[in-house]
């Protein structure tokens, strides 16, 4: 369970938890350029795991930053991009 300040806004808090977390701003600043794939992420990024790469998707995808797009087309590929609220 997080601990919260009563004298500071909850979502505010919430919004420090997850940006504030290692990678989190490196990731969000390569998708404000532009969607990408989960290769090209893990590429750029190199200094990030892929378990470190796809534990922070998850967090942002479950957060409603981000959403991520499952291409059926050939071989499988998923894209990641910022949503309205990213």
């Amino acid at each position: 369970m997080t601990r919260v300040s009563t004298q500071l806004c909850p979502r505010f808090q919430a919004a420090l938890d997850i940006l504030g977390k290692r990678w989190t701003g490196l990731i969000l600043k390569l998708l404000l350029e532009e969607p990408l794939y989960y290769n090209d992420l893990a590429t750029r990024l190199e200094v990030v795991s892929d378990r470190m790469l796809s534990q922070r998707l998850k967090e942002l995808e479950r957060a409603g930053i981000i959403e991520r797009r499952v291409s059926v087309e050939g071989p499988v590929r998923v894209q990641y991009r910022l949503t309205k609220k990213g």
